[in-house]
């Protein structure tokens, strides 16, 4: 039996007040199992990010749950819980030029979490533990000493990343850690994360709007629709098979290799009014076993008709 590290129950996330209220994610429901990637997909401004940050406690929310080793995590926590959260949760931001401190080198940078939850017993220590992820990520001793714009893209998410796994976690939020890099380092960090999963039996969420990369990484995916979540599954299941239409019309976008077959294929395009919500309201239901949709009774059944 898989053990689900994060699980998250009608989640709501809120921003403003009254009539100034905007709510950015409604009715999340997904567990994480431990050791797993799980990646999170949607358009920009669909509430991905948002969602990562809440379970890390930067955003907080307004209704629904987040369990973390089966103990509820949002909302007051003593300093004693909060300080073990930070030190086993931790995030690798999309852009490294803005989430590194460009005044401090990279030996405090990856350093200061250590100071911050004395996590060395001493000073040869401490220096032992950076010198040892550096080279981890495939960076020089002699980095140390300098300052993050001396560094390019790739390297800077290594900084990140050497940041992030000296805490030595259990989770990593990796929000869309490959977008702002070119190509060919892509596919060296995301290597990088996989052989850390590995080494270490990390559990990911990984966050991207790249279908193509999230194949290449995750076990299983949620698909994000303005803040819903509408489809759940297996990675090549839901490659293979998706449900719901929105998953579907965000699949059939996926470029193609292949010239002649490219202009061959055929667009699906996505139209919410699709859905008559206003009387049979829809929940997350299981259409097949670990395949989870976001439907209403009459879509479950026209679902389950099709597989």
């Amino acid at each position: 039996m898989t053990e689900k590290l994060i699980e998250v129950k009608d989640l709501e996330i809120s921003f403003g007040e009254g009539s100034k209220k905007f709510v950015a994610v409604k009715n999340a429901n997904f567990f994480i199992n431990k050791g797993e990637t799980f990646s999170l997909v949607g358009e920009s401004g669909s509430g991905k990010t948002t969602i990562g940050r809440a379970i890390i406690g930067l955003n907080d929310t307004s209704a629904g749950d987040i369990l973390y080793d089966g103990k509820k995590i949002n909302g007051k926590q003593t300093r004693k819980d909060e300080n073990e959260l930070i030190r086993k949760i931790q995030m690798i931001f999309q852009d490294p030029a803005a989430s590194l401190n460009e005044r401090a080198t990279v030996d405090y940078i990856i350093s200061e979490g250590l100071y911050n939850y004395h996590l060395f017993e001493d000073e040869e220590d401490r220096v032992r533990k950076v010198k040892e992820i550096m080279h981890e990520v495939g960076l020089l001793a002699e980095h140390l000493t300098r300052y993050p714009h001396e560094f390019s893209g790739g390297q800077r998410q290594r900084i990140g990343i050497a940041r992030a796994l000296v805490m030595e976690p259990e989770f990593v939020i990796a929000d869309e850690p490959i977008s702002a890099l070119d190509v060919s380092v892509r596919a060296q960090v995301l290597n990088l994360l996989k052989k850390f999963q590995k080494d270490l039996g990390l559990t990911y969420l990984f966050i991207a709007h790249d279908l193509s990369v999230v194949r290449f990484i995750s076990d299983r995916i949620a698909v994000i629709y303005k803040g819903v979540i509408v489809e759940v599954a297996e990675t090549e299941e839901l490659f293979n098979n998706p449900i719901h239409p929105y998953t579907q019309s965000l699949l059939s976008a996926v470029p193609i290799p292949d010239p002649i077959l490219e202009r061959k294929k055929v667009l699906k395009v996505y139209d919410p009014d699709q859905h008559d919500y206003s009387t049979d309201k829809p929940e997350m239901v299981e259409i097949k076993p670990g395949h989870y949709v976001w439907a209403n009774k009459a879509e479950q059944k026209k679902y389950k008709e099709l597989v």
